[in-house]
């Protein structure tokens, strides 16, 4: 009950006068995250971030799935806490060279654009983690899927760690097995796993990580797709050539990912290994295929199933993204 009550206290709250305070109880008091968390302390905070997200995916419909996938490689390493956001210190090398995120990860500029307007309005009362997870809400509502409320009250991390997301991030090569278990090693189930896959029904993958698709000569490949994917990476140069992971409804978020997959037309490895891999996941995929709206509700409860990953206990609320106050 203390601690509800302290939690509550410093919401209301000067930044600095709750910056006090919470340094007197040892760092964070471990305050769960909520809904409404900034409706006094920074009422516009929702709405200045769908502003920004709206306006990026208006330029560059990519930008939805880039700022899903911001949130996806956050919350892998270390829990959700903009680890992924910061730049790298004499201190610590951090995660956006990871082979993961390298030459990948985009849309660090809007969320700094979302800092800043934040920072002028609510000087740090909002969290760059929290922009994360809404930002990645928004990316999936403006794509033409479900809505949910966002949990606030994340905090953001003092460090980084670079072989963290070269070792927690699913590679695009991934098996079910290795799949299911960087999940588990999250908390996160096989279900958890199939639903937030669905993810990939938006966005695109550079040829370089599905190149071994692109050698397959299994009886059970979609023979004609293969040959497609062969004549797009073709090119001599083939690093910079990117290809719609759902080729049917490339910026709508649906469940057509999923009709995909059962038609061999999973671009990654780590897609069409789902329905060729495992009975468990094929039946889940199936189901999704059946019925578009249980994966609609399956995802939304995996992503604040995920979104609840921990926040540092010495966590703070970073003034700009990229750097330690």
């Amino acid at each position: 009950m203390q601690l509800v009550l302290l939690c509550l206290v410093m919401l209301k709250l000067t930044p600095a006068f709750a910056t006090t305070l919470n340094d007197a109880y040892g760092g964070d008091p471990g305050c769960p995250l909520g809904n409404g968390i900034y409706r006094h302390t920074c009422p516009e905070a929702e709405a200045i971030i769908f502003y920004w997200v709206e306006r990026a995916v208006s330029e560059d419909s990519r930008m939805a799935a880039s700022l899903l996938r911001l949130h996806f490689h956050d919350c892998f390493v270390n829990g959700c806490d903009a680890s992924v956001l910061l730049d790298d210190t004499q201190d610590f090398v951090g995660e956006k060279t990871a082979g993961p995120n390298l030459n990948s990860l985009r849309g660090f500029e809007v969320i700094d654009k979302i800092k800043s307007e934040l920072e002028l309005l609510c000087p740090q009362t909002v969290s760059c983690a929290d922009i994360l997870a809404t930002a990645a809400r928004d990316s999936v509502l403006l794509s033409g899927g479900p809505i949910w409320e966002v949990q606030m009250g994340r905090k953001d991390s003092i460090t980084a760690s670079k072989d963290a997301a070269n070792n927690n991030i699913p590679g695009p090569n991934s098996t079910v097995d290795v799949l299911v278990a960087k999940f588990e090693n999250l908390g996160l189930t096989l279900k958890d796993m199939v639903a937030l896959s669905g993810a990939h029904t938006i966005g695109k993958a550079r040829c370089t990580t599905f190149s071994s698709r692109l050698q397959s000569s299994s009886d059970s490949e979609n023979i004609d797709f293969i040959a497609s994917l062969q004549q797009l990476c073709s090119g001599s140069d083939n690093g910079n050539v990117v290809a719609h992971l759902d080729l049917a409804t490339p910026a709508t978020f649906d469940n057509q990912y999923f009709v995909n997959l059962l038609s061999g037309e999973g671009l990654l490895p780590s897609d069409q290994t789902l329905v060729n891999g495992n009975d468990q996941t094929r039946q889940i995929v199936e189901n999704y295929v059946e019925n578009p709206l249980a994966f609609f509700e399956d995802f939304k409860h995996s992503m604040l199933k995920m979104g609840n990953l921990g926040s540092p206990s010495n966590g703070q609320i970073r003034r700009d993204c990229r750097t330690v106050n």
